[in-house]
């Protein structure tokens, strides 16, 4: 049974219009006048931004083609648009224009302004707060049971949060669930009472935002009318109906529908402009709300000195507190043009996005371990079936072959997160999206992740390929992989005082030495030269016999840029001296990170402590020197981000910028964190707050140091290089896969992962706390010495490790005596400490006094 599961699980369906032949033909791409392949020429010529990027959050926010954003920018520079609230030519014209934006509105959900009006908001999320705060409601007394919100318990957090408007006027809010509402519908009408004049509103979604599903716009009219209820509560029902996800692939006919209340955002539909939504607002409804503050442009007359206003005529004008953002809004009318243009309207959006969605579920839903278990677990309340009942949209969680659920942070969710899974239950789900632009090959690109990740062979599950008649080609391509080619190294002499204070540099991905920089001999260079033979063979970084040792230390000067190795280096109350000192910005002040700029590992700091400055290399570039420290006559502090802490910084200049920007083609800046700045660290993983000062950090996201264990790493290496069924090797260096985990300490321990068991650890006259495990991100899988990403590392790693994707242990200083210069040192001995609840006999006997540090 199992087998026959397994091989059922091997034959992903070919990509098709339909899963029922008997159906009509659903439609994939957009043929208008492109010819054949157009989806893909249209990705191409209008998301170029997106070539080896595979986006599939199209319900959190779509994606904005590059022609209607120079549509927008011509308009822009061709017109001159004043406030609208204004008496001038500018003015009239943005008035004009703004109010033509309207009719398009209008028009895109076949409607016209004798039965709607557009009040423009900042999202729908505002939208929905306007209702609760206006809609008017009957609170309950003595002399009336009052007004009820009802809203499906399906509904987005912005709906829920209504009913706190409602609770504290003292109006019932009541959570209806979609079965009791079908229950109620089968019933039919039970509750009437034409003379109760009560006012009540009714929310649901019309399109799922977790799921997709899609309810019945049919329930608009029931609730209305009076067939269908709630609740058992006479009056006369209004409904809001949540269209904002809906409308994001799906056209919306408010002239069929006649909803009360519909808020939308704009972004949702064609991506920009952000932070502008609208609430289209029935004209029958419109005069029931109730507006109590005025400001801006809702006023038409008022005095300040007595209580007198006199409100807008106009509905929109009322309840749009403040000039509008007028340029937002003429930003719409170039989406919308731009949407029709390129796909011809949004039934073709529909049909498109919900053929991708609709074989993606058939694909995840057939993958099965070879013990016939499930892969994922889709929560779902349709069967994919029509685009009518299911939106493109999929929300799941992968499980284990014993089909428990997997924790989303092994999928690489968030460095440091750790909160995915409470006994058991999961506190997320995983959600993919599409949207109009995307592609079979987007599809194609996920189900290779989730079949290369879970099921770890390829090979055996082929990733169904394009049917003829889409114009798409099939699978891409395996990705390559790159030789690795063995570092360069580049040593200079020093007098016996200068090495004191500087360490070496020792590693680089060119052919040049590093002439910029002094750096002293190695201070364990003749153990390194009588490494036994076995141990040459398997690239041991140093000998894995005899005490623990520190055999290698690197800084890191610039976060998330190439390491600086050393092996003598002075230590400052934030960790190794000058370690993550320093970052890459944006435009923005954005700190950039390998996740988003692989390339950042090409860039490699030599930091040279005598003459107090930090020379930075890259391929093709010149070296340019930035100073170790800030002039604090000309430095403007400025507040930038790191992990959620707001940190002082400043910037280095335009000359490095200049030189960033020219490296990675387009602007970035380097900082610095100001060295009068104290961030504190946080209090982790239950432990106490450390002995002494406070903790201190530098730029690093959890912790001062990051150890690793040589034989983790060896571990990990034999599984890596093991032959697959087809003979071919994956070869991954022991020094690559080091430098992969961007530790500062690395020990050769003689267990792998025995770093797990420990409290603390002394290093020479160092102490640590031991204050938890590294939880590792897609950052792992991208070659430091090449900037290529590689899967397969976070992949075998995920299944070798029984829970969290950890690999390294954070370290914190418990004491630190500044009065005289402290160092770590490669050689130096290493004294563990074991957790209370870790027995002796769980490592090796010649550990097990080691109880107490030095």
């Amino acid at each position: 049974m199992a087998s026959a599961a397994a091989e059922s699980g091997r034959e992903l369906p070919a990509f098709a219009g339909s899963r029922d032949p008997s159906a009509s033909r659903l439609a994939y791409g957009y043929g208008y006048g492109y010819g054949p392949g157009s989806l893909r020429e249209l990705r191409a010529r209008e998301f170029g931004r997106l070539a080896g990027t595979v986006y599939l959050d199209h319900a959190g926010a779509t994606l904005f083609s590059q022609s209607q954003l120079e549509s927008f920018t011509n308009d822009l520079l061709e017109n001159t648009y004043g406030n609208p609230h204004s008496q001038n030519i500018s003015s009239k014209l943005t008035y004009d224009t703004v109010e033509q934006v309207r009719y398009r509105i209008l028009a895109h959900f076949h409607t016209t302004a004798e039965d709607y009006t557009v009040i423009f908001t900042s999202g729908s999320t505002a939208a929905l707060k306007l209702v609760a705060e206006a809609f008017p409601w009957v609170s309950q007394g003595p002399e009336s049971s009052g007004s009820q919100f009802c809203y499906l318990t399906d509904s987005h957090t912005s709906v829920v949060g209504m009913r706190n408007v409602t609770m504290a006027i003292n109006v019932t809010s009541t959570p209806v669930r979609p079965e009791d509402l079908w229950s109620a519908e089968e019933r039919g009408a039970s509750v009437s009472d034409p003379d109760c004049q009560l006012l009540h509103l009714f929310c649901y979604p019309a399109q799922s935002n977790f799921s997709g599903f899609r309810y019945p716009l049919s329930w608009i009219e029931e609730v209305k009318s009076g067939r269908l209820h709630p609740v058992s509560t006479p009056g006369k029902w209004f409904v809001l109906l949540d269209a904002a996800s809906y409308v994001s692939t799906s056209p919306l006919d408010l002239s069929a529908h006649q909803a009360d209340f519909v808020p939308i955002s704009f972004y949702k539909i064609f991506g920009f402009p952000t932070g502008l939504g609208a609430l289209l607002v029935h004209n029958r409804a419109a005069p029931l709300l109730r507006k109590t503050y005025f400001g801006g442009g809702t006023a038409s007359a008022y005095l300040a000195g007595e209580d007198f206003y006199i409100p807008r005529p106009s509905v929109a004008q009322r309840f749009e507190d403040g000039t509008i953002s007028f340029l937002d809004v003429i930003a719409l009318k170039h989406g919308f043009d731009t949407l029709e243009r390129l796909t011809g309207g949004m039934e073709n959006i529909k049909q498109h996005t919900f053929t991708l969605a609709q074989y993606t579920y058939v694909a995840l839903s057939s993958l099965r371990y070879p013990n016939g278990a499930a892969v994922v677990r889709i929560y779902s309340d349709s069967e994919f079936s029509s685009p009518e009942v299911q939106g493109p949209i999929i929300n799941f969680n992968v499980l284990d072959d014993k089909g428990n659920i997997i924790g989303y942070s092994q999928a690489g969710h968030v460095c440091g997160d750790n909160m995915d899974l409470i006994d058991g239950q999961p506190t997320g789900s995983v959600r993919i999206s599409f949207g109009y632009m995307s592609t079979l090959d987007d599809v194609q690109a996920f189900l290779r992740f989730i079949i290369d990740t879970r099921l770890h062979s390829s090979g055996d599950w082929p990733v169904p390929q394009a049917h003829a008649d889409t114009g798409e080609a099939g699978a891409p391509s395996a990705e390559s992989q790159a030789d690795v080619t063995p570092a360069v190294m580049g040593r200079h002499s020093l007098s016996p005082q200068e090495d004191a204070l500087t360490g070496s540099g020792v590693w680089n991905n060119s052919s040049t030495t590093v002439n910029a920089v002094p750096v002293a001999p190695p201070v364990c260079d003749v153990a390194r030269t009588q490494q036994i033979p076995s141990e040459k063979a398997a690239g041991v970084l140093q000998g894995a016999l005899g005490p623990l040792v520190v055999t290698n230390l690197y800084l890191y000067p610039i976060k998330s840029c190439a390491a600086f190795e050393v092996t003598r280096w002075p230590v400052g109350n934030q960790g190794l001296l000058y370690d993550r000192s320093w970052m890459v910005v944006n435009h923005n002040g954005v700190c950039l990170s390998q996740k988003q700029e692989p390339r950042l590992c090409l860039i490699q700091p030599f930091i040279d402590l005598q003459q107090r400055i930090m020379v930075i290399k890259a391929k093709g570039m010149e070296p340019i020197e930035v100073p170790l420290e800030e002039n604090s006559e000309q430095t403007q502090i400025r507040q930038s981000r790191v992990c959620a802490d707001r940190v002082n910084t400043y910037d280095c200049g335009e000359k490095i910028s200049s030189w960033l920007s020219t490296f990675f083609g387009r602007p970035c800046h380097l900082i610095k964190q100001s060295s009068n700045f104290q961030r504190n660290a946080k209090k982790k993983h239950g432990k106490d707050q450390l002995p002494g000062t406070m903790a201190t950090l530098s730029l690093v996201n959890e912790a001062q140091y990051l150890l690793i264990n040589t034989s983790s790493i060896l571990e990990l290496h034999q599984q890596l290089n093991t032959s697959d069924e087809n003979g071919k090797q994956e070869l991954f260096s022991v020094k690559d896969l080091s430098l992969r985990f961007r530790a500062n300490i690395i020990i050769n321990g003689k267990r792998a992962f025995e770093e797990e068991k420990w409290d603390e650890i002394s290093i020479g006259s160092l102490h640590f706390q031991v204050v938890g495990p590294c939880h590792r991100c897609q950052m792992i899988c991208i070659d430091q010495q090449t900037g290529q990403r590689n899967q397969h590392v976070f992949q075998k790693l995920s299944e070798s490790r029984e829970t969290k994707v950890n690999f390294g242990m954070y370290l914190m200083h418990t004491s630190l005596d500044l009065s005289s210069p402290c160092f770590l040192s490669v050689g130096s001995q290493v004294l563990p400490v074991l957790k209370e609840n870790v027995e002796g006999h769980d490592l090796p006997a010649s550990e097990k006094h080691q109880d107490v540090t030095s």
